[in-house]
């Protein structure tokens, strides 16, 4: 869930590791901290909140210093304190950590028997405290990590500098992401290449268990056992420009209107020249004639995803496709077959989310093919993986997700259409057509941006209400969710979404005329259905936001405030174009709250702990 960066080379480190910090700040900022080593001394600085906080201390460290560590927290154990930040010390060292240490209190209890003092809260300064100890009796900073990363229990990325040794920077990692960035005469590491992309992108990535010393001119890989290994070295394909701002005011703003461009360079990807690249969409890795039965596991936005994906991947494949929390699915003990029977699709972000990976590692041992859909290559869950989709979305900064969530679903149907077709079960008349919508779902996504200015109008009459409900059904059942979480995420309302058929069998005992209930009805397959539902909340005197085709006469009546969209046929893509205004109307429902839209208040971009 944290953020940790570290350079070693011929370069002052200071404004090298702030920077590759800024770049991680959507994996926590509930503090932030830098340690450098220089003359064989150890100099710290550390801050609560964002890593702005942190900026005027940096004249506090030595200038030029050349080997420096920094770390952006989100809290587990102990409070968002300057006390709890990293770097955490011990003697003669400085330590920087990303996971949880399960059996953090036995050994704690262990030191303070043996008369350790704790300065934090936190769980890893037991690890900075059993590594001073080693340090202390004269190990070599290699063989102390070896043997306190023995002891550890629970997922952990570890960096650590010592003055006994002003050469090298050591790293560890189990569970928690990790990657090495390779320059000429400097190194750098981070949780994630965003880290240090803009000088260089040649990376090496750590698995589990694997250790590593990194100098200015060499990098050393081993692994448990102190056996050296092999560096496989990968060529990122990724340009550093494409994390900027680009003159939007937030980078959720930006996100949401790259969602055309997404969608253009998906099914340029998955489709060129209309033919679907069933090598580009992981099927050539799997044995798809063995599978029986679909499990998608996932969390937050992406299960979302994977909730819309089932609407049209049963019909597609004439397979039950299951949609569960990975947060819950591993520890259920699910009924998965094996020889392959079973296909566990992974979507995430991120790739590094530690549920969904832990999920893949269960159904991985019990025999099941292993799919994903991810945005970053190389990442653990792509890693994992029989097949893998990689999506093309770019790299999505801000916490709530928005083109994230387009293309996972955009990946999922092609996916769905080039697996039918490998099934026999697509036809090329109905491969040509739905290959045209998605040609035309650029265009169509172009008009619905141009709701902006009338939602965030809009805002001005909603962002004091302390609560919203969102309604829909089939596909757009999932969008009221998702919308329910935008507003949650962003703006700090509570905001609940619900299928609108379920309103008479419970939630609706809370409506009345303060509560907005914000009603996704396109004319798809349920819209009369729907429209009945919405005449149960007005004669109740709720108050309806509609979200509906352009010339729907009949929704814009029954609604007190109308949020039109493009209409398409295809009803998939028509809940992709109301997902525009749900992130709309939390966008500027948030800034008309004062709210930190990119860095809502206790989450984190990439949740890479339990």
């Amino acid at each position: 869930m944290c953020g940790i960066i570290g350079y070693i080379g011929s370069r002052s480190c200071l404004d090298i590791v702030f920077d590759g910090l800024k770049r991680l700040e959507y994996r926590g900022y509930d503090s932030a901290g830098i340690a450098v080593l220089h003359d064989r001394h150890i100099s710290i600085t550390k801050e609560a909140g964002k890593i702005d906080n942190l900026k005027p201390f940096l004249s506090q460290l030595p200038a030029a210093a050349q080997i420096g560590i920094g770390h952006t927290r989100w809290a587990t154990h102990g409070t968002p304190t300057k006390e709890n930040a990293h770097p955490h010390i011990s003697d003669r060292l400085a330590l920087i950590h990303n996971g949880i240490i399960e059996n953090y209190r036995e050994l704690k209890q262990e030191l303070q028997d043996k008369g350790v003092t704790f300065r934090s809260e936190t769980d890893t300064e037991v690890i900075a405290h059993l590594l001073g100890q080693e340090l202390k009796g004269g190990t070599h900073p290699q063989e102390a990590l070896m043997r306190v990363i023995q002891r550890l229990e629970g997922a952990f990325s570890l960096a650590l500098i010592t003055d006994q040794d002003d050469q090298h920077i050591y790293l560890a990692k189990q569970g928690s992401p990790l990657v090495i960035g390779l320059g000429q005469n400097e190194n750098f590491f981070g949780s994630d290449i965003t880290a240090f992309v803009s000088y260089t992108q040649k990376a090496v990535f750590l698995h589990d268990g694997e250790c590593a010393s990194v100098g200015r001119n060499e990098v050393k890989l081993w692994n448990r056992e102190g056996q050296e290994l092999p560096l496989k070295t990968t060529v990122l394909q990724w340009s550093p420009g494409s994390a900027d701002k680009q003159g939007y005011r937030h980078y959720m703003l930006k996100e949401i209107h790259e969602q055309p461009r997404v969608i253009s360079k998906t099914t340029q990807a998955f489709a060129p020249e209309g033919v679907l690249n069933h090598e580009a969409l992981g099927l050539n890795s799997i044995q798809l004639e063995k599978v029986k039965s679909i499990h998608i596991v996932a969390c937050g936005t992406a299960y979302y995803a994977g909730m819309v994906a089932k609407y049209f991947m049963e019909p597609a494949l004439g397979l039950p496709v299951n949609v569960e929390l990975a947060s819950e699915f591993r520890y259920r003990d699910p009924l998965l077959m094996g020889q392959g029977q079973t296909l566990v699709m992974a979507i995430s972000q991120s790739g590094e989310t530690a549920d969904t990976l832990a999920s893949l590692k269960l159904a991985k041992d019990k025999g099941c093919q292993i799919f994903s859909i991810c945005n970053v290559a190389y990442s653990s869950i792509h890693r994992e993986s029989h097949g893998s989709i990689l999506m093309h979305a770019g790299p999505e900064i801000g916490v709530a997700s928005t083109k994230a969530f387009t293309s996972q679903v955009l990946c999922a149907y092609f996916w769905s259409m080039a697996a039918a077709e490998k099934l026999g079960r697509l036809s090329a008349k109905d491969k040509e057509a739905r290959l045209q919508e998605l040609k035309s779902l650029p265009l169509y996504m172009d008009q619905a941006l141009n709701a902006e200015e009338h939602i965030a109008e809009l805002a001005n009459s909603l962002y004091e209400y302390p609560n919203f409900l969102f309604v829909g059904r089939g596909p757009n059942f999932i969008i009221a969710l998702e919308g329910a979480l935008k507003l949650k995420e962003i703006s700090y309302i509570h905001a609940e979404g619900y299928a609108a058929g379920e309103l008479k069998h419970g939630p609706i005992a809370l409506i009345d005329k303060h509560m907005p209930i914000v009603a996704i009805a396109p004319h798809d397959a349920y819209y009369e259905k729907t429209l009945s539902n919405i005449e149960e909340i007005r004669a109740r005197e709720g108050f309806v936001i509609g979200i509906g085709d352009e010339k729907d006469s009949r929704l814009r009546d029954l609604s007190q405030l109308y949020i039109p969209t493009p209409k398409m046929n295809n009803p998939y893509f028509q809940a992709i174009l109301a997902t525009v205004a749900v992130q709309f109307l939390a966008y500027y429902i948030a800034i008309k709250r004062g709210t930190d839209v990119d860095q809502p208040r206790n989450l984190a971009k990439s949740v890479t702990v339990e």
